[in-house]
């Protein structure tokens, strides 16, 4: 007898402050096996109505050998469903016949519930004869590993015949011997290549590291690309690192326990790392459909490594609170500031960067202190600056988001959290170096991302002209420039490390971080001179530099693009009283006159 999910308040509780004890993850979990459970009923329902989306495929035997095999090993059967390579498939699959994703031809798709069924017949030991769709001369076994068919043609999708009996899996492939592999213990060969699993340590489960599975991506499949030996040494050493390093945190917020993760999956570029909202050599993505499984391009040290699993395995519980619970009505307009991208964000996206940054926040507070795991003392500064930010977000959620009870309840406890950890004393000139930070990337944000309307900015310029004040204008217009990707905040760096090299001439963005502000503003203003489009980078130094100089000039900060829209219309020699006009009216610019 099935009974309604009901999750308790303190569950709920624990994981809105951003946190989440074994107990509440567990709660997840059972909430993604029902989901898991009822897309997989919707998906037979679907089959039974048209058997003929599996085309070549005999949809006869999938669902009794499924059957058999639960019957007989309940528990790694249900395992198995819960993995994020079955999670994956399964989504892309019901959006394929649903009508909004694409792929291979429909039946190859759909087909490889018949892989599910095999590889639980695999686990449990029982008997099955299938046919299972092959694509790219290979045929997949969801969480188990790939079997490579000889004579086939990389684009080809073709129905193979398969039986199972006692964990053993035979291939017949009609163009030579059959195959047959134990995929619960076999090495790798030239016929069978198992999923890579890299060590937690003695009694814990090991997590996958999966280079093979066609739906390891966040959307359409993809052909396996079979990491080096070297490289999944690289992986297991960079992994052993992490996880001594999680296993010295606390149970709070940015704390994870290494085996609730399921599956890592190594990110490579396929085409080109431009346009990346994020710098690629720190991507790292996940997606609600496969709980506790990333994909991570490989990082340069075990923390970094460390931080970017704290980071996913929020988005995989905020994922699956949300399909527990509607959290917020939104039209995904992409319009909002998130402090860790280059992009605008639609709040949902907004919301769940908030929630991944209160971990990444708790995070870098447990590492304060740590010298073994932070050798180079940058969890004072990272915390310092990951709360500001965090908080901005988190107050933009609750004054512009369309919040449900239980979203405006996990945007309270977020915030209850991080106005926490605001209190917690740190080095003033630590702080002070965050909040410098934190301002310098939301004014290039806006500058790269907003401009005035046309008639705000002649409305300006008249207003200049005429010596009357300036108009407050409307809200400004989202105009990304969508070529442009990341862009490299340099200014951060420099604010982290509280310094830089000596024995050349300093940067202009290394004078203003030094506090030679006015030698700062005149560097940036030789980098500005010029007919050209305006640098962001510089245009914003100039900025805070003036801002820096001229205190009661700070309202500049909070709309840069207003400053920007007049730029075309006075020389650099005058910039200094036009800022001090649009910071202070026409009493201003008659003083700077």
């Amino acid at each position: 007898m099935f009974a309604p999910i009901r999750m308790s308040g303190p569950l709920f509780d624990e994981i809105a402050a951003g946190g989440g004890s074994p107990e509440a993850v567990a709660f997840l979990v059972r909430g993604e096996r029902t989901r898991r459970l009822l897309l997989l009923r919707e998906l037979f329902d679907l089959l039974d109505a048209d058997p003929g989306i599996l085309g070549p495929l005999d949809a006869r035997t999938v669902w009794p050998t499924l059957e058999a095999a639960a019957a007989r090993a309940p528990e790694p059967v249900e395992a198995l469903l819960l993995t994020p390579q079955v999670g994956s498939w399964l989504a892309h699959t019901l959006r394929r016949l649903h009508g909004t994703a694409s792929g291979p031809p429909l039946w190859a798709d759909a087909g490889q519930i018949a892989a599910v069924a095999a590889a639980a017949a695999v686990h449990a030991g029982t008997a099955a004869e299938l046919l299972l769709p092959a694509r790219g001369g290979t045929v997949s076994l969801p969480a188990l590993g790939l079997v490579r068919l000889p004579g086939q043609d990389e684009d080809d999708h073709l129905p193979v015949s398969v039986v199972v009996a006692d964990g053993t899996l035979t291939v017949r492939t009609g163009r030579g011997p059959d195959i047959v592999v134990r995929p619960l213990t076999e090495p790798e060969s030239g016929q069978w290549l198992p999923v890579h699993r890299l060590d937690t340590g003695p009694g814990a489960p090991a997590v996958q590291l999966d280079d093979l599975d066609p739906y390891r991506d966040l959307d359409e499949p993809i052909a396996p690309a079979r990491l080096a030996p070297g490289e999944v040494r690289a992986w297991q050493s960079l992994f052993d690192d992490a996880v001594a390093i999680l296993r010295r945190g606390g149970t709070g917020p940015g704390s994870l326990r290494p085996g609730e993760i399921s599956r890592i999956v190594p990110w490579h570029a396929r085409d080109s790392a431009t346009g990346l909202p994020v710098p690629a050599e720190g991507l790292s993505a996940s997606t609600g459909d496969a709980f506790a499984s990333m994909v991570i391009a490989r990082p340069p040290d075990g923390l970094a490594l460390a931080e970017t699993l704290v980071h996913e395995f929020q988005h995989s519980k905020l994922g699956a609170l949300l399909h527990l619970f509607p959290l917020l009505d939104d039209d995904r307009s992409e319009r909002h500031y998130a402090p860790w991208r280059a992009d605008p964000r639609h709040l949902p996206g907004l919301l769940h960067g908030a929630y991944a940054f209160v971990g990444v926040t708790g995070f870098w507070r447990e590492r304060i202190g740590d010298t073994e795991a932070d050798p180079a003392g940058r969890a004072p500064f990272l915390f310092a600056l990951r709360r500001l930010q965090t908080r901005l977000v988190l107050r933009t959620l609750a004054t512009r988001a369309r919040l449900t009870e239980p979203g405006l309840r996990l945007v309270t406890r977020l915030s209850e959290t991080v106005d926490g950890w605001l209190r917690e004393p740190l080095a003033a000139g630590t702080v002070a170096r965050a909040r410098a930070s934190a301002v310098s990337h939301r004014v290039e944000w806006r500058l790269r991302n907003l401009r005035c309307s046309e008639g705000d900015k002649d409305t300006l310029v008249k207003a200049l002209r005429s010596g009357s004040a300036p108009v407050p204008g409307g809200e400004p217009l989202v105009a990304p420039d969508p070529g442009r990707g990341h862009w490299q905040d340099d200014r951060a760096r420099l604010y982290r490390l509280g310094g830089f090299e000596s024995g050349r001439p300093p940067t202009a963005d290394e004078l203003l971080v030094a506090g030679d502000t006015e030698a700062a503003r005149a560097a940036y203003t030789a980098q500005l001179r010029g007919t050209g489009a305006r640098d962001p980078h510089a245009l914003a130094g100039w900025l805070l530099a003036h801002a820096a100089l001229y205190p009661g000039d700070r309202r500049l900060l909070a709309r840069p693009e207003r400053f920007a829209a007049l730029l075309g219309t006075t020389s650099p020699d005058r910039w200094t009283q036009t800022a001090h006009w649009l910071a202070g009216g026409p009493a201003a610019l008659g003083e700077a006159r």
